[in-house]
């Protein structure tokens, strides 16, 4: 079993989804519920289990069929994509464990749709070959079509036909790409690819580069960049709020693709090709960041806020993947991690406040008190002192790293104060929106809405999305450590093309 461990974050979620389909899963909602939040629990076990091996023996390199690279298809286990697969599989356990509280009635389908879009997240972390990331990004994709329609009504099928059609056009991009560097290159694995670019000569040079500006639209709009975002608020917005949630991770996996690709294959040792897509990451970061600020001020309900905060992080991360320093991406993958937690926690709030103010919901403005202040209120508190970045939480960790890994990049004059005064305006939209929900009291609500208590299932989803803001402050130092490591090893590019290689060896 042990030899196979890199194959079971990806392998697991699979099977969990074959067996909630069938009998007795399939029948009783009782048994489907007990068996998903078991096989989501086993599946996070496994990922902590190829950490913690990573961490002991190095890079994990799986064959699949015993074809190494780069003739085979290869899963690449290191500990940037671990971390990811432990981050997605927590995500996963949260949104069973919400969605057991009642919201999975409106479909027999969702717990296996959602061990699906774990299988297509974990799998696109996890690949060495770029044909295969494109595998799992439409795996995710059907996924996350089916979990977009899951309860909904006419304006969540307008919002995800927005996204299918806009994800579409993606798709076949990605397969233009791919098929672009597969003609100049003759190799798709990811190591290979950069072992490759390098050597090319005259027009192949530029064709690399057209392919290479392909991914970047590709991933751009999978992370949501401008000028590639406008799905995602609508989207986000209209999706079940636990769906969203899980839906934080998604554009992550854009981010972590632009990671990869532009420090792997079109990095330091590229040649001519070397840090291509530098500054165009740049100037979209800093647009996007604008954005999604304006976005946050903006916002009308908390679901949009989070939806915008979540554009807020990814041009964030974009700006320090611009960088191309070992510094600005460990600071990166924490605030990463911070950012995916606690956007995720603020739509669950969003939820249990719109269930507790009747008719109003979660919009941003004067309506009946909630039945649970005390509960709701800390939680918000909690996760708007992260997000906005104040201490002692998370937030401002990542803040002041990020801001000292820019301190020498080459727009740090335009990164900072922009970046400052975004989280000057996050603070006053987040503000407004925690002040309105829980101070400002107009009308009743209906004996039914006041009696509505948040389930104990949601209660502990909450608790686990909410304790990761003062956990990664409290272990910062372990957590810092284990990013730098991440990070140095991401960008040692010597070490990357041997290990792939070599098939771990």
């Amino acid at each position: 079993m042990i030899q196979h461990l890199t194959s079971l974050p990806v392998l697991l979620p699979m099977l969990a989804a074959v067996i909630l389909l069938m009998p007795p899963c399939g029948k009783s909602i009782t048994i489907r519920r007990a068996a998903s939040v078991v096989l989501s629990i086993v599946t996070f076990f496994a990922s902590v289990a190829l950490l913690l091996k990573v961490q002991v023996d190095g890079t994990q390199v799986y064959a699949i069929g015993d074809w190494s690279a780069p003739f085979g298809i290869v899963l690449v286990a290191d500990p940037l994509s671990t971390l990811l697969a432990c981050l997605t599989a927590l995500l996963g356990i949260v949104c069973v464990l919400y969605a057991c509280a009642g919201d999975d009635e409106k479909g027999r389908f969702f717990h296996p749709l959602v061990h699906f879009l774990i299988l297509g997240v974990n799998g696109a972390f996890l690949t060495g070959d770029a044909f295969n990331l494109f595998v799992f990004f439409e795996v995710l994709l059907i996924s996350s079509y089916s979990l977009l329609m899951h309860g909904g009504d006419k304006k969540n099928t307008q919002a995800a036909l927005h996204y299918v059609i806009m994800n579409l056009v993606g798709s076949a991009v990605f397969l233009i790409s791919l098929g672009v560097l597969y003609g100049v290159l003759g190799t798709l694995n990811m190591a290979d690819m950069a072992q490759k670019v390098a050597l090319l000569q005259g027009d192949d040079v530029y064709l690399a580069k057209i392919g290479g500006m392909l991914l970047l639209v590709v991933f751009a709009l999978k992370s949501a960049l401008l000028p590639l975002h406008l799905w995602l608020p609508n989207t986000y917005a209209t999706a079940m709020p636990i769906v969203a949630a899980l839906f934080a991770i998604m554009t992550k996996v854009g981010v972590y693709s632009m990671m990869r690709v532009y420090t792997l294959i079109f990095g330091e040792e590229a040649g001519e090709l070397s840090h291509m897509a530098q500054s165009w990451l740049w100037w979209l970061a800093l647009a996007t960041i604008a954005m999604g600020t304006i976005g946050v001020v903006a916002s009308k309900d908390i679901r949009k806020l989070a939806a915008n905060l979540v554009i807020v992080s990814v041009g964030t991360l974009i700006a320090l993947v611009a960088v191309q320093s070992v510094e600005a991406t460990s600071s990166a993958i924490y605030y990463l991690v911070h950012s995916t937690l606690v956007t995720a926690a603020l739509f669950i709030l969003a939820d249990l406040i719109g269930r507790q103010r009747g008719d109003i919901a979660d919009r941003i403005t004067a309506g009946p008190a909630v039945s649970q202040p005390r509960l709701l209120g800390i939680g918000f508190l909690i996760a708007g002192i992260a997000v906005i970045g104040m201490p002692p939480l998370s937030g401002f960790i990542g803040k002041v790293w990020l801001l000292k890994a820019t301190l020498n990049a080459e727009y740090t004059f335009i990164f900072w104060p922009l970046y400052l005064l975004a989280s000057m305006a996050i603070l006053i939209g987040v503000s407004k929106a925690g002040s309105t929900v829980f101070w400002h009291h107009q009308g009743k609500v209906t004996e039914s809405v006041a009696q509505e208590r948040v389930h104990p299932m949601q209660l502990v989803a909450l608790i686990i999305l909410i304790s990761g803001a003062p956990l990664m402050s409290i272990f910062a130092g372990p957590l810092s450590e284990y990013a730098q490591g991440a990070a140095t090893q991401l960008h040692d590019f010597n070490y990357n093309i041997k290990v792939i290689l070599s098939g771990g060896q």
